[in-house]
Formats: C-alpha cells, sequence, structure tokens
C-alpha cells in the first residue's frame, strides 16, 4: 500500500502540470469571435419586419442578437486586455489603469461597431 501512494502522487502531479495555450491561440479566439458577430449581424440584417407580428419568428433574431451581442464583448475584452498597462503602485495608478481600460474597451467598441 506505501508503493502506491508515490506512483498515485506522481500521476496526479503529471496530470495537473500546467499547460502553456498554443501560441496563436488569441489570434483565433479573436477571429473566430470576429465571425460570430458578423454572421449574426448578417442574421439580424436578413430578417424582416413584417415577420414580427408572428411570435413563432422571433426565435432566431433573438438568438442572433443574444450571440452577436456576447461574441462582440468577449471582442472588445479580448482586444482592450491585449494592450500593455503599467503595474499599480498607487490610488493614482489604479485610476489611470482604469481610465485606459475604459479608453480601449470604447476604442474597440468604435472600432467594431465602424461609423455607425
Amino acid at each position: 500500500m506505501t508503493e502506491a501512494a508515490p506512483s498515485f502522487e506522481g500521476l496526479l502531479r503529471e496530470a495537473l502540470a500546467p499547460v502553456e495555450p498554443p501560441a496563436d491561440l488569441a489570434e483565433r479566439l479573436e477571429l473566430t469571435l470576429t465571425s460570430i458577430t458578423e454572421l449574426a449581424a448578417e442574421e439580424l440584417e436578413a430578417w424582416e419586419l413584417s415577420a414580427m407580428r408572428d411570435p413563432r419568428n422571433w426565435a432566431r433574431p433573438a438568438a442572433a442578437l443574444v450571440v452577436g451581442t456576447s461574441a462582440g464583448v468577449a471582442l472588445v475584452l479580448l482586444r482592450a486586455r491585449r494592450r500593455p498597462h503599467s503595474p499599480a503602485g498607487s490610488l493614482d495608478a489604479v485610476r489611470g489603469t482604469a481610465e485606459r481600460a475604459l479608453e480601449d474597451i470604447g476604442r474597440e467598441a468604435r472600432k467594431l461597431l465602424g461609423d455607425r
């Protein structure tokens, strides 16, 4: 019974070892989120307002709205997080970091929305 304990711990250590994500993970995630956002926008553009009378037709546009908004928000946060930030050492640094984060989020949202 004492021989099984070290091998069990070794197996756990091996199974729980940290794994580095692929180098292009952020780029692939950004491409995927961008395509989801574009597909949702296309779905909403193709929806006819005359179909609004029948509630059975609301599922696809509602799903496109939820999925597109979620993907857009995730894309904005991903791009804003990628920007370098200075380390927070004081209250002014924290406030500056928060202001830069809000500016980054606004800038990325404007990029996604275009000139709308």
